[in-house]
């Protein structure tokens, strides 16, 4: 078997296929380490998992790279608006590239609700996963808010009373709704602050904080076995 090993391969020494082996495999390889030493019947078959968690996994990926390009032409001060127009007609790919960011925006929130749908069907918030539930619940807040605050970022009529709307809902959330519309507006209504704000919240603050919650969401998806088992 060692023969079929090339330099650079995770199998130093060759392989001899055996239990221990596999084990050994597994726990000494960051990309196997995701997943548990044995992986039930049930958790390998697409119709079971649909593939919605990789596929929230994959969205956040794409939303990533995509993001990171838009960076490059979009400046979160009053000129936001011709950023985006330029983008969608000036620079080469930018609509194409926006509208990958946009749709692929959608389509996380929506596999993100589907995934969790199909995680309360399937019972997989019970024993020993309720932490891991938890955390789920949480990711599914952190997308919605990480779409709230791109809402806001073209910074069109549509944009702003939209994020208008949402800062007076929270303004009525009991004992700190002022200070939670200040904190969202940084001031009594909308501006270039309040754009800024959001800016740094989408881009840097919300991403960051996803990235660990989903750590410790893989983490505990292998400490408690793997895929769930069906009802």
């Amino acid at each position: 078997m060692s023969s079929i090993f090339r330099p650079g391969s995770p199998f130093r020494k060759g392989y001899v296929d055996s239990p221990r082996n596999r084990s050994y495999v597994v726990m000494n390889n960051v990309l196997y380490h995701l997943h548990p030493v044995k992986v039930k019947r049930h958790g390998v078959r697409l119709s079971y998992t649909l593939c919605l968690g990789g596929l929230s996994f994959f969205l956040f990926i794409v939303l990533t790279i995509t993001g990171i390009w838009l960076m490059f032409y979009f400046r979160p001060t009053e000129l936001a608006y011709v950023d985006i127009q330029a983008l969608q007609t000036d620079i080469a790919f930018g609509s194409l590239v926006r509208n990958m960011h946009r749709w692929g925006a959608h389509l996380m929130v929506l596999v993100v609700f589907l995934h969790m749908s199909r995680v309360f069907y399937h019972g997989a918030y019970k024993a020993p996963r309720e932490f891991n539930w938890v955390i789920g619940v949480i990711l599914l807040l952190l997308t919605l808010l990480l779409s709230f605050t791109g809402y806001l970022l073209p910074w069109d009529q549509l944009a702003i009373w939209a994020v208008t709307v949402g800062g007076n809902m929270a303004g009525y959330t009991p004992v700190i709704g002022a200070q939670a519309k200040f904190g969202l507006f940084a001031g009594l209504e909308a501006t270039t602050a309040t754009l800024l704000r959001f800016y740094v919240l989408h881009v840097l603050f919300l991403p960051f904080i996803i990235v660990i919650f989903m750590a410790v969401h893989f983490w505990r998806v292998r400490k408690d076995g793997g895929i769930s088992g069906p009802l």
